[in-house]
């Protein structure tokens, strides 16, 4: 099962303006390519109508909704609340990656940027071991895989024997947001598990993002990365069928370099594999939206983040990954209907 070859028309974007406000030029795709990803048992067809991946977090300290759903029940309540919300993938997390966060990557590179932009991944203290993160999420995925049968369940983990266990519990998608990279055991596992794949970009360690060096033309970089990663993964055993790329806005991208990404999101499509896109409460929306010198925290972020997620589509996103499943689903419905009018 091949991947479409069809290039989606997307008009020449020329925006390289410094300023926010300038940097979102909204020519959208005339189409976008349609993809099938191959989930080892099924397939989901992405690009004729974009697809919700609604998070779940169990765990104690993540960004937004931290301690929420540690708790069983109240994870699988949630989990169910999204699907009934329109959600088409749920997305199970057990390790908080969030701004600051100590987390283990076994990768190590130099720390110069130009020549290796990934920046200083050493190793550090894991703030979770992976028994820890398993005890989390195992349960909750193997019970809304009893409740629903039909649910399409993704691992938001970088360590493989995590992604093992959450496979065999009944999940489909392992969500990776090294790359691939953060456990040097990844990309031969997800070989093996024959699942389909989330290939994210992120630049160094969560704990040392905050001075990381400029990275120069930041699209320029997360294009030639991920396409990198994804040929070593490939080249690993992972069928090009079950990768879909995710630039990793605010993984290791300061504010100033999310707006680029998003305004220049279609250039992405050039590596010709499916996209997915996470904004939903990031900081720079916060940011973006502060008065009097603060932020507004995550949960006054929806609206922002329905912007974003509305510009991603037109241009060329396939699948949004958010908190807020009902809003999103809304908002894909008008977007997708934009894009399908051209």
């Amino acid at each position: 099962m091949a991947f479409s070859s069809a290039t989606p028309q997307c008009a020449a974007d020329s925006s390289r303006a410094q300023s926010p406000h300038q940097l979102l030029h909204l020519e959208s795709c005339r189409m976008r390519s349609v993809f099938q990803w191959n989930l080892g048992g099924r397939a989901l067809e992405l690009g004729k109508r974009t697809l919700i991946m609604g998070i779940v977090n169990v765990t104690p300290d993540s960004f937004s909704d931290g301690g929420q759903f540690l708790d069983l029940a109240a994870a699988l309540e949630h989990a169910e609340r999204l699907l009934a919300e329109g959600a088409d993938i749920i997305d199970i997390g057990g390790e908080s990656t969030r701004p600051g966060a100590r987390v283990d990557l076994s990768v190590s590179q130099p720390a110069d940027s130009k020549k290796t932009p990934a920046a200083n991944l050493k190793a550090g203290k894991a703030a979770v071991s992976a028994e820890e993160e398993r005890k989390r999420v195992v349960p909750v995925i193997a019970e809304l895989k009893k409740k629903h049968p039909g649910a399409v369940i993704s691992i938001d983990t970088y360590k493989a024997d995590v992604a093992r266990a959450a496979i065999g519990a009944g999940a489909e998608i392992v969500n990776d947001v090294s790359g691939f990279r953060g456990d040097t055991h990844m990309a031969k596992t997800l070989a093996e598990l024959k699942c389909g794949s989330v290939l994210m970009h992120m630049r160094g360690r969560p704990e040392e993002w905050r001075t990381l060096p400029p990275p120069g033309d930041i699209v320029l970089l997360v294009k030639r990365e991920l396409k990198e990663w994804a040929e070593k993964a490939v080249l690993a055993g992972v069928r090009r069928e079950r990768i879909v790329l995710d630039p990793g806005f605010g993984f290791g991208k300061s504010f100033d370099e999310n707006y680029p990404l998003l305004g220049r999101f279609s250039e992405l499509q050039a590596a010709g594999f499916p996209l997915l896109a996470g904004t939903s409460r990031k900081s720079f929306i916060g940011r973006t939206l502060g008065r009097d010198g603060k932020d507004v925290p995550p949960q006054g972020r929806l609206y922002g983040t329905l912007a974003t997620e509305t510009a991603l589509i037109l241009k060329g996103a396939h699948i949004l990954r958010t908190h807020d499943v009902k809003a999103t689903f809304d908002a894909v419905r008008v977007a997708d209907a934009i894009l399908q009018a051209r």
